[in-house]
């Protein structure tokens, strides 16, 4: 059974439109027996969904998808998402979170490589797909920077580092599963199957945009504006999931 473990929520303000309760009565209804929630930078909504998931049957996984620093001076940030596991999970992931926060960095809230070295017990890593090291290295050709990349954040995650999958109809999301898939066969790491879900179904999208516009400063008329996301990011079964990646049953 298929169960969601990339969920953005209305706790993340610059992205997602999604209410926990909706996010919860959808996940009931489907019979997925579980559910994870992974706001951008926080777990600000995770004591609501915690008791909406309780109430409804629904397992409640919480976790976060951080943004991680540059890996090398000068590069790219990039982003994964951590699972809590554990209550040390909990207790490291809060503060991993309050040092991103309280960080004197102009650059907004980002995660030190260190501190995943010093707080990665009880969290499970998912590469973040494109937007992880892992998959920018990927799409660039990289192939040498994605097997460090990923060989590092196994090593900071032993036995709980997974490689992500998505095809959320970005026109680069089958260059990277291919890519993905083969690196994670070579180097012997689990694969997992994700989708980056924003809003709650294909007629949010328009309400969607005009939030992420409002956040940015931009206008949904703005022909040159950066488009980051796409309709098909909406909360989809389990049977679509399925059937999205049947050819990658693992």
């Amino acid at each position: 059974m298929f169960v969601h473990l990339r969920i953005h929520s209305e706790f993340s303000i610059i992205d997602s439109t999604n209410r926990i309760g909706d996010l919860v009565k959808f996940a009931a209804a489907d019979s997925q027996p579980a559910m994870a929630l992974t706001d951008l930078n926080s777990l600000f909504g995770a004591i609501k969904f915690y008791k909406a998931g309780r109430g409804a049957g629904v397992k409640p996984l919480l976790g976060a998808e951080l943004v991680m620093e540059p890996e090398v001076s000068g590069g790219p940030t990039s982003r994964i998402i951590v699972l809590i596991q554990s209550r040390q999970g909990y207790l490291n992931l809060a503060e991993i979170l309050a040092r991103m926060w309280t960080a004197d960095n102009a650059k907004g809230a980002q995660c030190s490589w260190a501190w995943l070295q010093e707080l990665s017990d009880g969290l499970i890593a998912l590469s973040g797909a494109q937007a992880g090291p892992v998959g920018q290295a990927l799409l660039q050709g990289n192939e040498m920077a994605a097997r460090t990349s990923a060989l590092r954040l196994a090593s900071l995650f032993p036995h709980r580092f997974y490689i992500e999958l998505q095809r959320a109809g970005r026109s680069d999301d089958e260059t990277h599963v291919s890519a993905a898939v083969a690196l994670a066969a070579n180097l012997k790491l689990p694969v997992v199957a994700t989708h980056p879900v924003q809003f709650n179904k294909p007629s949010d999208f328009e309400s969607h945009e005009a939030r992420v516009c409002i956040a940015e400063g931009e206008t949904l008329g703005n022909k040159k504006r950066i488009k980051r996301f796409t309709q098909d990011q909406y909360l989809k079964s389990a049977a679509e999931m399925e059937a999205l990646f049947a050819d990658v049953p693992s």
